[in-house]
């Protein structure tokens, strides 16, 4: 097996509605959710010896677990259902996407292994099975196996695919914080109703548009509780000229502004880095 490299792309989640908590401990959500071209870098070549060896670098290295981050947590399970027999790894992950700030890195890096390794290490995983071991990770690990557009409808285990027509122009922004989920979860206090699914199949892109201003992620309000500082940057990038709305992603810590152009954005960008310093601001497009 030669060096490979695997572009593990950024989740975002441009809605949230928290409906229920489930019996397995997760929460049926209702989510708009969508890919963009900021990545982790994901370096795997084979190498003699027992152990696998892990390595992560980067601008964002620094906050994961070193023995039970997603990567070490697949191999762990591929090895109990003897896929990988003798095989030993070297892996290197670069991550350029913030832990704990609700893009899906972690998510992201695991589901693209998992895919990759089906792939060149000939493990003959129909798409059932590797959704079972992508959900035995974590909730996102299976949102993230393709790079498609899709709408949790919040019925179980019903996705609905949109057609790939967003071209969304995403400015992010990370206060250098880490969310835990969980302790979001747990705070969270708003709850939405489950309704019917939209169909957006046949939607453009400005009656998509429409609707994601008029949605918004219910644990938002949980998240500022926890971390005030929030409220702040949501605040700020949501009065920037071309910008139809921010919000967090996922539990957050990241806040992200959808703008109607480049131009905008970049302006705006340059607003965020001279009132907020010491943020990570990145301005992305959707894939």
């Amino acid at each position: 097996m030669n060096k490979y490299k695997i572009k593990s792309f950024c989740k975002i989640n441009l809605t949230l509605r928290v409906i229920k908590k489930l019996n397995n401990g997760y929460h049926a959500i209702k989510s708009l959710v969508t890919f963009c071209n900021l990545h982790d870098l994901i370096l795997i070549k084979k190498i003699k010896g027992s152990k696998d060896k892990i390595v992560f670098s980067g601008t964002f290295k620094n906050g994961i677990n070193k023995t039970s981050n997603t990567v070490s947590k697949l191999l762990r399970i591929l090895r109990k259902k003897k896929l990988l027999r003798d095989q030993v790894f070297y892996i290197n992950i670069k991550k350029n996407i913030p832990h704990g700030s609700g893009l899906g890195g972690g998510s992201s890096n695991a589901a693209h292994l998992l895919t990759f390794l089906n792939l060149k290490m000939s493990l003959k995983l129909n798409k059932k099975k590797i959704r079972e071991i992508a959900t035995k990770i974590g909730f996102d690990v299976s949102i993230c196996l393709k790079k498609e557009n899709i709408f949790l409808t919040g019925y179980k285990n019903k996705v609905v695919k949109i057609s790939n027509f967003l071209n969304l122009v995403v400015l992010i922004v990370y206060p250098n914080l880490s969310c835990s989920t969980k302790e979001i979860y747990k705070k969270n206090k708003n709850f939405s109703n489950l309704t019917k699914e939209k169909n957006f199949s046949k939607k453009n892109k400005k009656e998509i548009i429409r609707y994601l201003i008029n949605e918004s992620n219910d644990l938002q309000e949980a998240a500022i509780k926890i971390h005030p500082k929030i409220a702040n940057i949501i605040n700020f990038i949501k009065f920037q000229k071309g910008c139809y709305f921010s919000r967090i992603t996922g539990s957050g810590s990241a806040c992200i502004g959808i703008f109607s152009d480049v131009k905008h954005a970049i302006y705006a960008k340059k607003l965020i880095k001279m009132k907020f310093p010491k943020y990570w601001c990145v301005l992305s497009k959707t894939i």
